[in-house]
């Protein structure tokens, strides 16, 4: 009986530290993907809003109209297509669709751009042409301040885009998936595309989150799976992102575990029970003190507590042996689940939760830091001509170099595709950028795999120099970073003080 009772609370135990990380790590990874869909999403806005300040100041220029386009469009990646309406009639397009120019538009999201004459993330339609997508706008204004139109951008959900790249960052191992909902709890991304425009109804999940919570909860799914779910709220969009990973998937190497000791105690039972008579308090000891300690298995001292028990006979041995293995593997998994919550999978950087959580610290005790915003020039090309395996060796490539070139107490993070930021404590804007030259300098000498040499821009602010809100000493360093590549890239700037 102490041999079953103690095997089964160690089940227990792991079982309830299992799933209680696995939704942790779920929770974790799905503000995280909802946090860069929202950047992304305000991104998006900003760049359709920067074209729409360019192009109102010369409407009837059709050259301009055709070159804006294309810039957008082919720049960043950021939309499949871009179109410009004036008046309810497409006047420009990219890529080149000659059956739409000159013609009244009457797609759903068109007719929703120009009721709202404001900015827009529609709801996902299927288009004239019968692509599912989601429609993004920004206004047009004549020098009288008249609303005229919109320049808008799709993203075709079923497609591949770099909102889809973004949600498909490697997090479907032992059955974990990822999927996106609107408001009309549509799903607008899900690994089987087949399934993208489907409606989601009776899932708590999903109405949680669309209610604007975060969280994490045991739930069965539209096939009555249960599942460990993490969720979180794209506000600017009202969608919902959610993480989750089967029970069944989680628990299936405990449950192996488990049969595996079952089978080493099975034959120590038996001796115990024929030696009970004289043996029990020499026998009893030992394993009260095991079944008093198997509480403590989420205690990080609990390997070392379990070999100071003294178990002096061959069974008592075994059964400790079993549950030494049964810590560390929990141990392990636990350890592991913390990592994938706080670093990118694929550099192995900090990601964008650890970074927040470090740069608290650093704001907390009041320590100035100059934040590098680093970009690879190009990049996109890199993944065209020789494939995203390659691109993923050259980011990888990168972080080393970036981390050869810090310190021990600098901050290395990977916060996008080619995106990373270094943090480096108690620098100002001159010797920042010294490091940043040399980190560039670096980086141009290096030759990456099968790639050859690349060059990076850099863009440099200084908290709380530029701002005391982190977030707009974020931006300070984007615009530097965005005038480095708008005059030449391969180069460093440091952010205005204006």
């Amino acid at each position: 009986m102490a041999l079953g009772s103690s095997f089964y609370f160690i089940y227990q135990v792991q079982k309830e530290q299992l799933i209680n990380y696995t939704l942790k790590s779920n929770y974790a990874y799905a503000n995280k993907l909802a946090s860069a869909t929202n950047n992304f999403l305000e991104s998006a806005l900003q760049q359709l809003a920067y074209s729409a300040k360019i192009i109102e100041a010369d409407l009837d220029n059709n050259v301009l109209l055709e070159n804006e386009v294309k810039r957008l469009h082919l720049q960043t990646n950021s939309f499949n297509s871009v179109v410009i309406n004036k008046n309810g009639i497409t006047v420009a397009t990219s890529p080149y669709l000659p059956n739409v120019l000159g013609v009244t538009s009457s797609s759903i999201g068109a007719q929703q751009a120009l009721a709202k004459k404001q900015p827009l993330i529609s709801y996902p339609y299927v288009s004239p042409e019968g692509n599912l997508i989601i429609f993004i706008t920004s206004p047009l204004f004549d020098k009288n301040s008249e609303y005229i139109g919109y320049i808008g951008g799709t993203l075709y959900l079923k497609e591949s885009n770099i909102l889809s790249e973004l949600l498909e960052q490697g997090y479907y191992s032992g059955g974990s998936h990822i999927y996106v909902v609107d408001a009309n709890k549509k799903l607008i991304y899900h690994p089987d595309s087949k399934r993208i425009g489907e409606q989601v109804n009776n899932n708590s999940v999903i109405t949680a989150v669309l209610s604007g919570s975060l969280g994490k909860e045991l739930v069965k799914n539209s096939e009555n799976v249960s599942m460990l779910a993490g969720y979180a709220p794209v506000k600017i969009a009202n969608w919902g992102v959610v993480v989750q990973r089967p029970l069944k998937d989680t628990l299936a190497y405990l449950d192996v575990l488990g049969v595996e000791i079952f089978k080493r105690i099975t034959p120590l039972v038996l001796v115990m029970l024929l030696a009970t008579a004289l043996l029990a308090h020499f026998i009893s000891r030992p394993l009260k003190l095991l079944a008093d300690s198997s509480h403590l298995l989420n205690d990080e001292n609990s390997a070392n507590k379990l070999k100071d028990i003294k178990s002096w006979y061959f069974e008592a041995q075994q059964l400790k042996a079993a549950m030494l293995e049964g810590v560390n593997i929990l141990q392990s998994q636990m350890g592991q689940l913390r990592q994938d919550a706080l670093t990118d999978p694929l550099t192995g950087a900090h990601n964008r939760r650890s970074l927040n959580i470090l740069l608290e610290k650093l704001m907390d005790k009041h320590i100035p830091f100059a934040v590098l915003e680093i970009d690879i020039d190009f990049f996109k090309r890199v993944n065209d001509t020789f494939g995203h395996d390659v691109g993923d060796e050259v980011l990888k490539a990168l972080t080393e170099v970036i981390q050869k070139v810090s310190r021990k107490h600098d901050i290395v993070a990977r916060t996008g595709g080619e995106e990373f930021l270094l943090v480096l404590p108690n620098e100002d804007s001159d010797s920042a950028f010294v490091i940043a030259e040399r980190l560039r300098k670096q980086v141009k000498a290096t030759s990456m795999p099968k790639v050859g040499h690349i060059t990076i821009s850099i863009g440099i602010a200084i908290w709380p120099q530029h701002n005391d809100d982190i977030d707009q000493v974020y931006k300070c360093a984007d615009k530097a970073l965005y005038h480095a590549k708008e005059t030449g890239r391969n180069k460093t700037v440091i952010a205005s003080l204006n």
